[in-house]
């Protein structure tokens, strides 16, 4: 057997883990309450968020994560469906591979961000490999692929440090290859929506299409000329407004995450209530209404899923490197695809489509009143179906991809 070769892989945590996992959070140590501030952050979620995760709600999540929280059943779901392995330049890239029973269904290749993992997609299966068995058309069918990225999960450890978007982007056109995949879609939100258009730039033959929620590629520089707001819509007003008060209250983890993903590593693999609300900060921030509890829209098992895969894989290191620690820099710009690209925008994302079309061909665009930046698991119909339009048009231009 070869490196390229793909090979079955089976997620099985040892015990051990699991039981020093909830041996640090029977020994959990909380910080003494901070001093009411004389000044407010502006917080839409109420002045306890403003300055982190508030004690008493951590305290709580961490209570069930100890008691009640069972990693064994959701390993058990993780393994229903089939998993890979295979390397890529030294590099080990996992990924979750299930084929519709249409045997012309079109590839597409999911591809997560960050705080998030693979896990995102996979309630997304069925409906996308069998949407005759969801309420939808068997001719909209896909063969599904959900990498996850170089540091994430099991596509670790890191074999070096130049997994920048470019080098995934190959990488994963690569899988396919490998997959017979001639041809293929993409899909993703987050990093995703960075990684999807950059596997358009590195095999723009094979890739039928491109589609991200969220924005995709850097966002406009901050303060915009008169000219430039006049020329903005409404929302996009709002867009840039959000914008700035990101850079201004929520912009330190980036800077954290791109300049010290070792000392982020450090922390947060030797303290699972630290990864718990590094990562839960973000997932409150980022979800649609502003002002609920994130735990009233995302399910409770889900998110500690999640943040437990980062834990016990000890990833949180390297999923900074890969994702905001690129040698090539966070942001930086791209030459223009000229692959269809689709944009689905909820509206707690920040996109604008004047700065979108500078980087990628948009033909297709579609504004939501509602969601967040966590589609697949905020939105998931409304994401699969806008994903099925997209795509269904394509599919009349192109033959079926698997060889």
């Amino acid at each position: 057997m070869t490196a390229s070769e793909i090979r079955p892989f089976r997620i099985d945590i040892p015990q051990s883990e699991v039981d020093g996992l909830r041996r640090r959070l029977t020994e959990a140590r909380y910080p003494e309450p901070l001093p009411e501030a004389s000044y407010n952050w502006p917080s839409p979620v109420g002045v306890e968020w403003s300055r982190g995760v508030p004690d008493p709600w951590l305290r709580e999540l961490v209570d069930y994560w100890r008691d009640e929280f069972d990693w064994r059943a959701i390993e058990q779901g993780i393994n229903a469906i089939p998993h890979f392995s295979t390397e890529v330049e030294g590099q080990r890239i996992h990924f979750a591979h299930v084929r519709s029973s249409n045997p012309d269904a079109m590839p597409l290749i999911l591809v997560h961000g960050w705080p998030g993992s693979f896990l995102e997609f996979l309630h997304l299966v069925g409906p996308l490999t069998e949407p005759q068995n969801y309420g939808g058309d068997a001719r909209d069918a896909f063969h599904v692929v959900i990498p996850s990225i170089p540091g994430f999960a099991f596509s670790s450890p890191l074999a070096d440090a130049g997994w920048d978007d470019t080098r995934i982007a190959a990488a994963f056109a690569e899988v396919m290859a490998r997959l017979g995949y001639r041809t293929f879609g993409t899909q993703g939100g987050d990093a995703g929506a960075g990684i999807g258009p950059e596997v358009a730039r590195v095999a723009p033959g094979r890739v039928i299409g491109v589609h991200v929620n969220g924005t995709t590629g850097p966002l406009p520089e901050l303060p915009l000329s008169d000219e430039e707001v006049a020329g903005l819509t409404p929302r996009e007003r709002r867009a840039v407004d959000d914008i700035q008060q990101f850079m201004w209250q929520q912009f330190g983890y980036i800077s954290l995450q791109s300049t010290r993903p070792g000392l982020i590593g450090t922390m947060l693999s030797d303290s699972p209530v630290a990864q718990l609300a590094w990562i839960m900060d973000k997932f409150q921030a980022w979800t649609w209404p502003i002002e609920k509890d994130v735990l009233q829209i995302l399910d409770r098992d889900f998110l500690l899923a999640n943040v437990s895969l980062y834990w016990f894989t000890r990833t949180a290191g390297s999923a900074a490197l890969t994702g905001y620690g690129q040698v090539s820099g966070w942001g930086t710009s791209k030459e223009r695809t000229d692959v269809p690209t689709a944009v689905i925008n909820f509206a707690h994302d920040y996109a604008i489509r004047s700065y979108v079309e500078k980087e990628n061909t948009v033909v297709r665009w579609n504004d939501v009143d509602r969601g967040g930046h966590f589609a697949a698991l905020e939105e998931p119909e409304l994401l699969t179906e806008d994903v099925r339009g997209f795509f269904r048009e394509l599919r009349r231009l192109t033959p079926p991809a698997a060889t």
